[in-house]
């Protein structure tokens, strides 16, 4: 057989070979598959921001000094965002530092697949449980704390370019520390303590206007807290915005604060992630 002959069955195999979008599509499918096979990580997932929410807002039941709104209202968009941060940041740095513990990463990089994949995989992973956790605040907000959905498109616009950028950003976070666990076994501690804290100082648990300036200057140069402050400017009425540090919304700094923080997560993911541990070399 002729090289000519043997040319074109080849360039028809790669046609036919699925691509980088293709094959992650497909990563994402199984990561879907295997996160929805395990119920009680599903149900932990999904009910964890839901039953704190029910926690403080049933502790905090009195209306916010000059806010025009209720305690319970302020929480449900902190709650969102955090359940963002924890379909994201928090569920990639633990689960890539598993894989990477149990030698799946090493694996699946002496495969022809293309590194891409992988990540495509997870990113679908993200989205869709994000969309799921963030669905599900949506509708116990709406149905118990008195929270109204935005009647304008300018809103909905505002929730959809801050669940992208803070998603992004997140995930991005996410798969940057998890080059920092030495073993799988200890990366829930040392993904978990960053996140609880930042929970703290960002707005979720307390209310902003009572967090001191030193804290929330801390929180500021993390994307939780600008992920707070912009979906209580979707979902919470114009009076509300006294309580925050600048006493408005600041849609156009959120914006610039979490697309520094997608290419700045970019730039760390590419400079720490690691496919072996380092005992591994």
């Amino acid at each position: 057989m002729t090289t000519t002959a043997v040319r074109p069955r080849a360039d028809a195999l790669a046609e036919r070979l699925p691509g980088v979008w293709g094959i992650g599509l497909q990563r994402g499918a199984l990561e879907l598959r295997q996160f929805f096979r395990q119920r009680d990580q599903v149900v932990f997932t999904f009910a964890f921001p839901v039953v704190f929410l029910f926690l403080f807002a049933s502790i905090f039941r009195d209306d916010v000094r000059n806010a025009g709104i209720t305690a319970s209202q302020l929480y449900v968009p902190a709650m969102m965002a955090a359940g963002i941060m924890s379909t994201s940041f928090q569920s990639l740095g633990i689960s890539i530092a598993i894989e990477r513990d149990e030698k799946v990463l090493r694996r699946l990089r002496g495969t022809p697949m293309p590194p891409a994949s992988y990540f495509l995989g997870k990113v679908w992973l993200v989205l869709v449980t994000g969309l799921l956790e963030t669905a599900i605040l949506l509708l116990v907000g709406t149905a118990f704390y008195d929270i109204d959905l935005p009647t304008d498109a300018g809103r909905w616009f505002d929730f959809a370019w801050i669940f992208v950028l803070g998603l992004t950003a997140c995930a991005l976070l996410g798969i940057a520390i998890s080059s920092v666990p030495k073993t799988g076994k200890s990366a829930t501690s040392v993904v978990v303590l960053p996140f609880l804290v930042l929970q703290f100082i960002s707005g979720v648990y307390i209310a902003i206007d009572t967090i001191p300036d030193w804290m929330l200057n801390i929180g500021a140069l993390f994307p939780l807290k600008w992920m707070c402050q912009g979906l209580r400017g979707v979902f919470l009425p114009e009076s509300a915005q006294v309580l925050e540090q600048a006493g408005g919304w600041e849609f156009g700094r959120i914006a610039l604060v979490l697309g520094a923080w997608c290419v700045g997560g970019l730039l760390l993911c590419l400079l720490t992630f690691r496919w072996k541990n380092r005992r591994d070399g």
